[in-house]
């Protein structure tokens, strides 16, 4: 019966984000029950797509990337895909009336980490942020207004920088990773080995501004998604505050953490939060 492969299915795209992102997953429990797994199945999605470009170096990534775009397309034509991950994802695809040009952008931004390394202007930095993160929320964000067009389209912008924001902290966090072993630059107009005060802080101001946007977002969201993605956003947040406190000379050679036992105090501070309508 395909139900127990539907289930297996969506087991997948759970390990798949409890193995790979601790935060993510923390936050995800946080959501309803009735909107949990779908968020799973968007991550298992994304994780995927992004482990071919940013860790298969030893294997043919191109190919593997060209098969898995060919997979999903056969899922979402044909809603069934022998990948778990991608059976899945088809699932919450269609019961969501999610976008394609939503997921044609997010593999256009994966696709250009096969042969892109550096992002010179502001307008490639934009694109490809766009594809790799503002999408994404869009995705999440179908899911939590189940259906509502009137509150997407009202919460559009502010789940776009909130995706943003997320996608910077992440950039400014893993500049050793991406800079000496993907050979990656992100950030436009910037030296990277030479990361100075000043640009460091146009950096964080940036990611701040789009913080500011998400949260305004997430005080309007449906309350079976709000405490969650709430979460989400301390957790950055707390990441960010890290970063700041972290001269910029030495960003490019650590990386920063939140240790698990900050990650609990930090849940229980925003339920705190939540429960007294300080949100």
């Amino acid at each position: 019966m395909k139900s127990i492969f539907d289930t297996v299915s969506k087991d997948c795209s759970k390990i798949v984000t409890k193995t790979y992102s601790t935060s993510f997953s923390m936050a995800t429990k946080m959501l309803a029950s009735s909107i949990r797994q779908d968020i799973y199945n968007i991550y298992g999605f994304v994780r995927l797509a992004d482990e071919i470009v940013d860790s298969f170096h030893s294997y043919p990534q191109k190919e593997l990337f060209s098969k898995f775009e060919t997979d999903l397309e056969i899922a979402i034509q044909n809603k069934i895909s022998l990948n778990p991950i991608l059976n899945a994802f088809q699932h919450t695809y269609h019961n969501y009336n999610i976008e394609r040009k939503l997921v044609d952008s997010f593999m256009n931004s994966m696709r250009l980490d096969l042969h892109k390394s550096e992002y010179k202007t502001e307008e490639e930095y934009k694109n490809y942020i766009y594809g790799s993160a503002d999408v994404v929320g869009l995705m999440c964000l179908k899911v939590f207004v189940n259906g509502d067009q009137k509150k997407y389209d009202s919460l559009k912008a502010s789940a776009m920088a909130l995706g943003s924001a997320f996608q910077k902290v992440n950039f400014l966090r893993d500049l050793k990773a991406d800079h000496d072993e993907l050979n990656r630059t992100y950030f436009p107009n910037t030296d990277l080995n030479n990361l100075d005060e000043i640009a460091k802080q146009h950096i964080i101001d940036d990611i701040e501004n789009d913080f500011a946007e998400g949260l305004r977002g997430i005080k309007m969201l449906p309350i079976e998604a709000k405490f969650g993605v709430f979460m989400a956003y301390r957790y950055y947040s707390q990441l960010l505050k890290k970063l700041k406190k972290t001269p910029a000379l030495e960003i490019k050679n650590t990386r920063i953490r939140v240790p698990n036992y900050k990650k609990v105090e930090l849940l229980t501070r925003s339920y705190v939060k939540y429960h007294l309508n300080l949100l």
